[in-house]
């Protein structure tokens, strides 16, 4: 009994043997495609036209000198402007805001400190504040993300939004966004402020 297994492991053995000799060779190495053997590339760095930055920097003059009255008047210019989910007056928004110790100013301050994105939106690009805000819902779900981009979101919507992001929602924080041609489209203080 020992030698009949003895010899079916000879046997296989030297059927896979032959069998391996009988392969062909590869004609040349496989590799990797080459997008997996260079190192990850930082997205090119979004440059904002003239008209958006002059919005942009118009809403920072007034968030530096803490004014609210500036920030609606500039609201009130652009039709459809979205401060709030709620539907409220900018003003009176922005005023209880503050008093509960969420200062719009600060916050629309913070906010245009951090990367821009662009999405289309019916054939316009918006540049959106943060750059997160601007991918959509099933790109922003945090493993399609890099590792520093994941991070970031957590830092930003914590894991309230994220779950959010996974329900299929899209980005849950504070944002911003400007349309090419200069209209300012909303400022949101996201899921905190607006609960």
């Amino acid at each position: 009994m020992q030698w009949s297994r003895l010899r079916l492991a000879a046997l296989a053995g030297g059927l896979a043997l032959g069998a391996a000799a009988c392969s062909p060779a590869p004609a040349e190495p496989v590799y990797p495609p080459e997008s997996l053997t260079q190192d990850p590339q930082a997205p090119e760095p979004v440059t904002i036209p003239e008209t958006v930055a002059g919005v942009r920097d118009e809403m920072l003059g007034y968030a530096q000198r803490g004014s609210l009255s500036g920030l609606t008047r500039m609201a009130r210019r652009n039709p459809g402007f979205v401060s709030n989910l709620g539907g409220e007056d900018h003003r009176e928004y922005w005023d209880l805001m503050r008093r509960i110790g969420v200062d719009p100013n600060r916050k629309l301050r913070a906010l245009m400190e951090l990367p821009v994105g662009v999405r289309e939106v019916d054939g316009v690009k918006w540049y959106v504040w943060p750059d997160l805000a601007a991918k959509s819902a099933e790109d922003l779900i945090p493993e399609k993300l890099s590792f520093r981009d994941r991070k970031r979101l957590q830092d930003l919507v914590g894991e309230d939004g994220i779950a959010e992001i996974r329900a299929g929602k899209g980005y849950p924080g504070m944002r911003t966004a400007i349309t090419e041609e200069g209209e300012w489209v909303y400022f949101v203080l996201g899921q905190d402020a607006e609960e």
